[in-house]
């Protein structure tokens, strides 16, 4: 699967050169990989925060790095070109619980303490207390409030319901700056897990003042069993080595794409296993139960300034229940997984699963980058 479906439209990302031991800020024409990094916008950051993001990347003087297909296909290593996560000093941010069906996983979570085993006998109670009702549920409404009612009233009630349904949205922090891997890396579990899933989700792309520029594919890579045994293990669930992918590439909105098209996606998620498995997966951004105006409003603000800017994870519809191995645990990935986050427009990020012990270790952070840019005479002063 090609990592860009959309030639077409206008791109933004990152790239390894191995020349300069560190990242170009790249764009895509005719097929090729055009390096535009510059002293006027020597980050992603920079770029997202000019007046016209878009008139830049059009306009931008490049120098062509290779074929695109080519570059994105080579794994990641210091001696030859390859794609980063498309975001560098932002602020990587990510909501949860925002599709009300999958709510019901997080509560099924909690309620079996992480135990996969206990997991399916309580789906089937709440299953049964609330059926269908989730469907099209808008998070703060009346109908909301009813439903939590329900739950409520069965005592089923859980602290996912008040961010799943209820007027305030859960958001957390993924990684720090720097810390996401980009298509073709591997992606880190915590060797403590034994029930996780990859999470396929939309990533906005969100400058300091709150302009929404753009969107990306993202992985946002979960411990359910972690996160089962209590919420206040979130940051040990979700923020480990290489546990946040995102890629391939941010595509700006423009006058064919824009924040409706993100609102109207459709995601594939599929799991190739070294076993011979394979899952397949949905998540369908029109059953978000709020909206993505909404969730950058309650991100970033008068009350949370980002000054480099946000990427946003928006959160996922896809929850999986099947069984792989035990019958009644459900799904968890094993090492060597080969997993692919696709949507029209968007294009495909794929990544393979390890230990966060066993991936590479993250090593240029924030004061590398800035070192590099010095030593290439790249950042302009103040």
């Amino acid at each position: 699967m090609t990592p860009i479906d959309a030639p077409e439209g206008l791109w933004l990302g990152r790239c390894w050169t191995p020349d300069a031991q560190g990242p170009a800020i790249v764009t895509l024409r005719d097929g090729q990989l055009i390096d535009i990094t510059s002293t006027t916008a020597p980050t992603v950051s920079h770029v997202l925060d000019l007046p016209d993001p878009a008139a830049h990347i059009r306009d931008a003087q490049g120098t062509p790095l290779g074929d695109f297909d080519t570059i994105a296909a080579n794994a990641p290593a210091p001696d030859r070109l390859h794609l980063l996560a498309p975001c560098d000093l932002q602020a990587v941010k990510a909501c949860g619980v925002t599709f009300a069906r999958s709510m019901v996983e997080r509560v099924i979570e909690e309620k079996a303490a992480g135990d996969p085993a206990r997991a399916e006998a309580i789906r089937a109670r709440v299953g049964q207390v609330i059926g269908d009702s989730l469907r099209n549920l808008r998070a703060g409404s009346p109908e909301a409030a009813e439903v939590k009612r329900t739950l409520q009233a069965e005592g089923l009630w859980s602290q996912y319901l008040e961010v799943g349904i209820g007027p305030d949205a859960e958001v957390f922090t993924k990684c720090p700056p720097m810390a996401s891997v980009g298509t073709g890396a591997e992606i880190g579990l915590h060797p403590v897990s034994t029930w996780n899933n990859p999470e396929p989700e939309i990533v906005l792309a969100v400058s300091s003042t709150r302009r929404i520029l753009g969107a990306t594919l993202g992985n946002d890579v979960n411990l359910r069993d972690v996160e089962g045994r209590s919420a206040l293990l979130l940051g040990k669930a979700k923020d480990n080595n290489a546990s946040c992918a995102i890629g391939p590439m941010i595509r700006l909105f423009d006058g064919n794409w824009t924040l409706d098209d993100v609102r109207r996606a459709e995601l594939t998620l599929t799991v190739e296993g070294t076993d011979g498995y394979s899952l397949t997966g949905h998540s369908s951004m029109s059953e978000i139960s709020r909206d993505p105006e909404d969730l950058v409003a309650q991100t970033l603000g008068r009350h949370h300034q980002y000054p480099d800017g946000v990427v946003l994870f928006l959160g996922t519809l896809f929850a999986p229940t099947e069984d792989r191995d035990v019958p009644g645990e459900g799904f968890t990935h094993k090492t060597g997984d080969v997993v692919t986050i696709s949507a029209p427009g968007l294009g495909a990020l794929t990544n393979i699963v390890r230990l966060s012990t066993e991936a590479p270790e993250w090593t240029f952070g924030t004061r590398a980058l800035m070192a590099n840019l010095a030593a290439r005479g790249l950042l302009a002063p103040a």
